[in-house]
């Protein structure tokens, strides 16, 4: 089948890879725009068109992708399927221009979970069980029909980076299992009400205040916190006005106030919570590099009573 493939950020990459691999024609590959980062507010292309390059696709960048100069170029390839995992929401003027439609990757099972931040998400929530779906798509958020599915479990040490790259990779070979079906016409689509008698969950987008720990709340929920925004954005406190941010942490056995350094002792950190504490193995200070406990605290020692806001 040939296709034209849309997507954008790290996530996207293990499916564009699998898709080159595969049987199926790429025409083209659609990305966001370039992007100034860093310090010096230099020019980053985004990590999908660095990696359709290298493989030899031609790649568009539009600013809308309802403007009439992109659906041109679309309808020039004459392609079978769009294929899209970690994009925008496609307008109806360019689903309609394709024959087979559109089809998507999404990192929950489905109706679970819908929106920006399926694995952020179910790993806030405690999860242990979350798993790739591939739907028809429509112009309503990851609402289509169901062509495929695959559970994964979730292991207690897994946090935001460990998951995504899991479910990416398995992800890409559940979505070119589903375009070789749309290809035999064996797989049959159903709607999402059939996976599920549970109501459709959100998942929406992360703001800043999602990052912040409320040292009130109980140590678990603070772990999966902490593990949701790690290795990025990072779940933070505040340690005398600057940003700290938490990374590798477990459930303590001590108790007390709510944000209390307990103990420091031997490279360690313990802090209470409003039920329990938190022993943290990793930290980065507002400004700084990312460190073992053991190592901050010999260039920032912390004091048993000190509170963390």
């Amino acid at each position: 089948m040939k296709v034209i493939y849309l997507g954008t950020p790290d996530f996207a990459i293990p499916a564009l890879q699998r898709l080159h691999q595969s049987s199926h024609e790429i025409a083209a590959v659609v990305t966001g725009l370039d992007q100034p980062a860093g310090r010096g507010r230099q020019t980053n292309s985004p990590p999908v068109k660095q990696h359709a390059l290298k493989l030899g696709y031609p790649v568009l960048q539009p600013a809308r992708l309802g403007e009439p100069a992109f659906l041109e170029q679309v309808a020039a390839f004459a392609v079978d399927l769009l294929v899209v995992v970690a994009f925008r929401i496609l307008p109806k003027s360019l689903l309609d221009i394709v024959p087979k439609g559109a089809i998507n990757l999404h990192p929950s099972l489905l109706p679970k979970y819908r929106g920006a931040a399926p694995i952020q998400r179910c790993l806030l929530n405690g999860d242990s069980m979350t798993g790739i779906t591939t739907i028809v798509l429509t112009n309503r958020i990851d609402a289509g029909n169901i062509l495929l599915q695959r559970e994964e479990p979730i292991a207690p040490q897994d946090d935001f980076g460990s998951l995504s790259e899991r479910l990416a990779h398995k992800g890409a070979q559940l979505l070119v299992e589903s375009i070789d079906g749309l290809e035999r016409g064996a797989i049959q689509s159903r709607p999402q009400a059939e996976a599920s008698s549970q109501p459709p969950t959100a998942a929406p987008k992360i703001k800043p205040d999602d990052l912040l720990i409320n040292w009130h709340t109980a140590a678990d929920r603070i772990v999966n916190q902490v593990r949701a925004f790690s290795p990025a954005p990072g779940a933070f406190t505040r340690l005398e006005g600057q940003r700290l941010k938490i990374f590798d942490a477990r459930i303590g056995t001590g108790s007390g106030a709510p944000g209390v350094v307990l103990d420091t002792s031997g490279g360690r950190l313990e802090i209470a919570t409003g039920s329990g504490s938190l022993q943290v193995a990793a930290v980065q200070l507002e400004g700084r590099r990312r460190l073992a406990v053991k190592d901050f605290l010999r260039g920032r020692p912390l004091a048993v009573g000190q509170l963390l806001e």
